[in-house]
């Protein structure tokens, strides 16, 4: 079970079949509702029963929320109340945001359940309250609808039965102390208007402002202090107000709040409004927001956003990966990619709308990465590349405008994007370096530091890393990163591995070749790519590069070497083969992705290439192969996912 929704009654004969009947309308259906009933005297349990929900004994709705979630077996916690009705695809969007966000805790928006103009500007004013302090005091409350993981709300016990009164915004606040809280953007929900016109607006304000003032002050708030009751009886309103008076009161009343809690700000003085102007206010901020007004589903051809897609022409993983991904999405967006070098021609075969721009390489010279050479091409370059990369990518821009910028670690994109304000998306492994808590060995500390400076200057400050990798440390605090397995190609997955009786070798640069030569030392075949020659050499089978033996051989070998090449390992990786793992010296991110080889027990990492460690290696294959056996199979769904629920949320214009 994916969802428990929880509903504490009252007396709710009138309301419940209302809510009922909208969650059953929903598309989404792995849920089961949970109603926990304060000795109803009307016919709310019968209802409940006929509905086929599950039944507890309640009391305040602390109490009931609590002894449903006791019986709950869903993952994910939805408290809400009985007077409610959940708009279309409520329940999809919720958990898709709350997922998608990471997130402990979080409060959906409202709507009111009535056509008037006072009533909608109210909640509209509610809900700009409630994302106007989410960072500052997480806040919310019943009606809103509360989603919460069950181990969360098990982990911090619960709503305060003690409490008579904001026992929700309380609970919202403890638990959001734990984990990430926020107010869904997408999901709104349909609020009953009863207590509005049983109470009057004139006391709810002051119950609401007294209480939501106590708690930007730290103090509870008394059912009692604020003359409340828990359930509803036929009551007169209160004479009718002055609907823009009421609402500067509102305002003053939340501003204030604000200012008493965040007294460094500067308060807020001219507050005198017409209600028509905040009515056209808010119609014009809803026609600005394209995220909630557009969505992958009721996408048209005609209406597709414009995405540039730019990849790092250095070595093949950076193409190969971006084609994937590509290709999953190439439908629903119109795709212009932008890239250099050797990823440039793979994609050119492969895509419309693709772009030749310059890039940076780095220079080899056996087996370690030459940083006088790589500086002295950057320069010699930089003029030609500033032409064909950066101007040309610029003016491309700035006449399709595009929505959003997606680079896999591409340095020109990242500059586009911020002379003109273009969101920027990262989608790359290379970031693990920066946004993780990674390990490495230690005599490699000045390498990692030297990586890190030149990293962070090639994507800069993207509205999020989207990061994929073969191994999961820590996100650190405060960077803004997902964290996904390996961007794999279909080929790859729908292959069955086998265990022949040879060895696949994958090198990238000509001067790795006398460290090949080595293994004709050792009683081994040994198929050999990467040197783009077909030639046999004794136990040496030189192949050049074609796709589909390349799959055939690595889907058979027994166990594979290679440099630190973050593509081939994930491979590797996903068929169960075993690693020896040759990175090239100074380049940290191989060195890393060998380590990591070595740290979880998927193979061997060695710094230079051992004729004595490579039989080692040979002799444990069992080792590692039982392993890489205990690792379940990924797919792409994953990260596909994540890449356009982000290009919606940040898209421009």
């Amino acid at each position: 079970m994916i969802l428990s929704i929880i509903i504490p009654t009252y007396n709710e004969e009138k309301y419940l079949p209302i809510l009922l009947d909208s969650i059953n309308e929903q598309e989404f259906n792995n849920y089961e509702v949970i109603i926990a009933d304060a000795n109803s005297t009307d016919k709310t349990v019968e209802i409940a029963e006929k509905y086929g929900c599950k039944i507890v004994k309640g009391g305040t709705p602390a109490v009931g929320r609590n002894e449903g979630a006791k019986v709950a077996t869903g993952e994910y916690l939805l408290f809400l109340d009985s007077d409610l009705k959940l708009t279309d695809d409520y329940l999809r969007d919720t958990l898709y945001e709350f997922r998608m966000e990471r997130l402990g805790i979080g409060i959906t928006q409202i709507e009111p359940l009535s056509e008037k103009t006072e009533d909608i500007i109210l909640h509209e004013l509610a809900n700009l309250f409630m994302v106007t302090v989410e960072n500052i005091k997480p806040h919310g409350a019943g009606c809103y609808g509360i989603i919460t993981k069950k181990s969360l709300h098990d982990q911090c016990n619960g709503f305060d039965e003690t409490l008579t009164f904001g026992e929700d915004t309380d609970y919202i606040e403890r638990l959001a102390k734990k984990e990430r809280f926020k107010v869904l953007r997408k999901p709104k929900i349909i609020v009953s208007t009863r207590r509005l016109e049983e109470e009057g607006l004139n006391t709810l304000i002051r119950q609401y402002g007294k209480s939501t003032l106590n708690d930007f002050l730290g103090k509870k708030t008394d059912a009692n202090e604020i003359n409340y009751e828990f359930g509803h009886e036929n009551k007169k309103r209160n004479k009718k107000n002055n609907f823009d008076e009421l609402i500067n009161n509102i305002l003053k009343n939340e501003t204030k709040n604000l200012n008493l809690y965040h007294y460094k700000k500067k308060p807020l003085n001219d507050l005198s409004i017409n209600s028509k102007k905040i009515k056209k206010d808010i119609d014009k901020a809803k026609k600005q927001n394209l995220f909630f007004k557009q969505n992958l589903s009721k996408r048209t051809p005609n209406n597709k956003k414009v995405l540039f897609y730019t990849v790092c022409g250095e070595g093949m993983g950076h193409a190969i990966r971006s084609s994937v991904i590509i290709n999953e999405i190439q439908d629903e967006y119109d795709i212009h990619i932008f890239s250099s070098d050797r990823a440039y021609n793979y994609l050119k075969k492969k895509f419309d709308n693709v772009h030749k721009i310059g890039g940076f390489n780095t220079i080899y010279e056996n087996n370690k990465v030459s940083n006088k050479k790589t500086f002295y091409q950057a320069i010699k370059n930089n003029p030609q590349n500033l032409k064909n990369g950066y101007k040309h990518l610029y003016k491309i821009a700035r006449e399709l405008k595009p929505n959003v910028i997606v680079t896999d670690f591409e340095i020109y994109g990242s500059i586009v994007s911020k002379l003109l304000k273009i969101p920027l998306i990262g989608l790359d492994n290379i970031h693990m370096i920066t946004q993780t808590k990674i390990d490495y060995p230690a005599h490699h500390q000045k390498t990692m530091i030297k990586a890190k400076s030149i990293i962070k200057g090639y994507v800069i400050k993207p509205k999020i890393h989207i990061l994929t990798s073969f191994f999961y440390p820590k996100i650190k605090p405060k960077k803004k990163a997902v964290l996904y397995p390996p961007v794999l190609r279909k080929s790859i997955l729908e292959l069955e591995p086998t265990f022949d009786d040879h060895i696949l070798v994958y090198q990238t640069s000509d001067q790795s070749e006398p460290l090949v030569k080595q293994l004709k030392n050792i009683n081994e075949n040994f198929i050999v790519y990467g040197f783009n020659k077909n030639k046999k050499d004794n136990n040496l089978k030189f192949k050049k590069f074609n796709e589909k033996e390349f799959y055939e051989d690595i889907a058979s070998a027994k166990a594979v070497i290679t440099n630190g090449g973050f593509a081939l390992i994930s491979e590797a990786i996903h068929l169960k083969k075993p690693i020896y793992s040759i990175p090239a010296r100074g380049n940290f991110e191989q060195v890393l992705n060998g380590f990591y080889v070595d740290k979880l027990g998927y193979g061997k990492y060695n710094e230079f290439m051992n004729i004595n460690e490579v039989k080692t290696f040979l002799n444990s294959l069992n080792k590692y192969k039982n392993k890489l056996n205990k690792l379940k199979k990924t797919n792409n769904d994953g990260i596909i996912k994540e890449l356009k629920y982000r290009v919606e949320k940040y898209s421009k214009y």
